[in-house]
């Protein structure tokens, strides 16, 4: 029997493995998945407001001040390594299922990941289909004094065949490193980002911000989301996290769905977006 095509604009809630298997083939233009990494630690953001509550923590020149914690949302980042590696096997392949011919696949991962990622996206994809590693560089956090910090995540994008979307035109222009060698009217108009791009993480005073702790920025989002589709294209993300990509891709006249497990992603997208989640899907109806 065919699958039915699912509803966009909306969000689903369960294993996006489980909610995969019952989506049809190639009808998705775009997709941009940030997966756990796999740290081995557990992800935690606490938000807290100071002035109130009865903890206490100590500030700057010593003065002791009382906060309240307003939010905490963690989840556990700790999978046996052969298994992480067949999890996202598992669910790149669905990824490639649903895309059309001409679509594109985004993953975001980091150093530690990269080179596994790129052997199961050539393996899946083909190492033809290969079109960028995406830097994303940043700067916030810790300094380690035995390294360089590690500063950057890795982005890699594939495509499904030959043919794909790529809107030069619609890829926001940045200034030039060196401006006097380029004279002034090429300074005027920057130039188009290489495959190195320094966006900044959200800040904690940003409007942006929901609390969740991988959020990603939306100028991130965006400058994909711009490039790799058009207008009306139907943009998938099947680890969303807070909604970064349904709000960018809504706010750029595309059609969106996220699919999430952890109810405290769940709970920030319906509030970012303003929709009810849909529930696991588990049959084909």
């Amino acid at each position: 029997m065919r699958q039915p095509l699912p509803q966009w604009n909306a969000i689903y809630q369960g294993d996006c493995l489980e909610i995969l298997r019952c989506w049809p083939d190639a009808f998705v233009d775009l997709i941009y998945i940030d997966p756990p990494f796999n740290t081995g630690q557990r992800r935690r953001l606490q938000s807290i407001k100071l002035g109130f509550g009865r903890q206490q923590r100590r500030g700057f020149g010593g003065k002791t001040y009382n906060y309240e914690i307003m939010s905490d949302i963690s989840y556990a980042d700790n999978m046996p390594f052969d298994a992480y590696l067949e999890f996202l096997y598992q669910r790149i392949q669905e990824g490639w299922r649903i895309l059309k011919p001409t679509g594109s696949f985004f993953l975001h991962v980091d150093p530690r990941i990269v080179h596994y990622a790129r052997l199961i996206l050539d393996d899946i994809f083909g190492a033809d289909h290969f079109i960028n590693e995406i830097i994303w560089a940043y700067d916030y956090g810790g300094r380690p004094r035995d390294r360089f910090p590690w500063k950057h995540d890795n982005i890699l994008w594939y495509t499904k065949s030959e043919v794909w979307t790529f809107n030069l035109d619609e890829v926001e222009r940045i200034p030039y490193m060196a401006p006097e060698l380029v004279g002034p009217e090429k300074a005027a108009r920057g130039k188009l980002p290489t495959d190195v791009w320094w966006i900044t993480i959200v800040p904690t005073n940003s409007k942006e911000r929901t609390g969740y702790p991988t959020q990603k920025p939306e100028k991130l989002l965006e400058r994909i989301i711009r490039a790799a589709s058009r207008p009306g294209d139907l943009v998938v993300d099947y680890f969303a996290g807070s909604g970064t990509t349904g709000a960018v891709a809504q706010r750029l006249g595309r059609r969106w769905i996220l699919v999430d497990n952890h109810s405290a992603a769940i709970s920030i997208m319906q509030q970012r977006l303003g929709c009810l989640a849909l529930p696991n899907v588990t049959s084909v109806i």
